[in-house]
């Protein structure tokens, strides 16, 4: 699909509508692992601005462990104004309307750790490599307006929020591509930066900031390990392997990402970090076209243009065992609540035995070769 063309809802609704429903439970065997459960979320309000889904994966009960129950949420939306103003203040505050009824909505459905999507509290101008207005988005990590907005919230839900932002740093003023952990207190975790920096298309994004040096943190929260994995790290194994090394139970990958460019990737790479991490995963993307005042372009040959897009949602979660939940909208803002079984981790894992068997040792020796100016690859004549 081009971005010229209409965007479509999702792909589980063209496969609803086309395979009969006896073949469709098969079909989505495949494509999608175990049937899970649908979470009864009647507790949700009834709201016609964004969808609610929510599923539960499940754990074999152990005579040893008690469960580990815990419920995440994934929230993906469109900007507050298509249309981008130059008035930063008033674009930040439609985005805060606009994501706050959706986590009262999530604290309402019982979530315990929620994440928004890269770059939540602002649109995403890095295209246009302009400075100003949009480095004006940028702010604290610490006591900037978005984390006080959801300080708030994460107190009353009981709730802890990732929160990726455009961040200032307080020290030094420079910017950096970050993601907040507000725990269920309110009180600022930590931060990760992220690691991974793209340089295609329209995403001009070292125009901004480098690449992060916060190293792969894992938060110890009150309901699980959690990790952020943002955006185009997605792209890279190793990434996602050290989060695992470091025993995260959960990685989110909040993103920001467009048809045309990486659609068919996108229900591949965080499913099959999962699976080869032995850990849940939560995909999270934008949704909708963002329209800036001046026109830009990338160097790709391509005209000049004033949109940025389509951001195709499709967010998602998956299990260890490579089972994951439909995605959501393409086209719809929505939030995607699960309910997770941390006990399926280590039951995976003891299944496949991928850590047993990953020969760190043997890696370390060839990377650290790799990264040297000397380095000769092992080829055989």
């Amino acid at each position: 699909m081009t971005s010229e063309e209409e965007p479509f809802h999702s792909v589980e609704s063209i496969l609803q509508e086309f395979i009969p429903e006896e073949k469709l439970r098969l079909v989505n065997s495949v494509l999608y692992g175990e049937t899970l459960r649908k979470l009864d979320l009647s507790s949700a309000e009834a709201e016609s601005n964004f969808d609610v889904a929510g599923y539960k994966f499940e754990a074999k009960p152990e005579s040893s462990r008690q469960p580990r129950i815990v419920r995440v949420g994934v929230i993906q939306n469109h900007i507050g104004n298509p249309v981008v103003s130059t008035n930063v203040p008033q674009e930040r505050s439609a985005i805060y309307e606009r994501v706050g009824r959706i986590i009262h909505q999530a604290g309402r459905c019982g979530v315990n750790v929620l994440c928004l999507q890269e770059a939540w509290p602002m649109p995403f101008a890095f295209c246009t490599r302009e400075k100003h207005p949009w480095c004006e988005f940028a702010e604290s990590a610490i006591d900037g307006p978005s984390t006080k907005f959801l300080q708030a919230l994460c107190t009353k839900y009981n709730m802890v929020i990732v929160s990726p932002i455009l961040e200032r740093d307080d020290v030094t003023d420079v910017i950096w591509n970050t993601a907040v952990v507000i725990d269920n207190h309110g009180r600022v975790l930590g931060k990760h930066r992220k690691n991974h920096i793209p340089r295609v298309g329209d995403f001009n994004e070292s125009t901004y900031y480098f690449e992060g040096n916060t190293g792969h943190p894992v938060f110890e929260t009150e309901f699980g390990r959690i990790a952020i994995n943002i955006c185009y790290g997605r792209h890279h194994p190793l990434n996602w392997l050290m989060f695992g090394l470091n025993g995260a139970e959960i990685v989110f990958n909040p993103s920001a990402t467009i048809t045309g460019l990486s659609e068919p990737l996108w229900g591949i790479e965080a499913r099959n970090a999962a699976v080869a991490n032995g850990y849940f995963t939560c995909a999270i993307n934008r949704v909708g076209s963002e329209e800036f005042p001046n026109q830009f372009t990338s160097g790709d040959g391509k005209p000049a243009h004033t949109k940025f897009g389509h951001f195709y949602g499709s967010s998602y979660i998956t299990a260890p065992n490579g089972t994951r939940t439909p995605g959501l909208s393409r086209t719809r803002d929505g939030l995607l609540v699960a309910e997770l079984d941390l006990n399926l981790n280590r039951q995976v894992r003891d299944i496949w035995g991928f850590q047993m068997t990953q020969r760190l040792p043997l890696y370390v020796d060839s990377l650290t070769k790799a990264s040297e100016l000397s380095f000769e690859p092992q080829r055989m004549k």
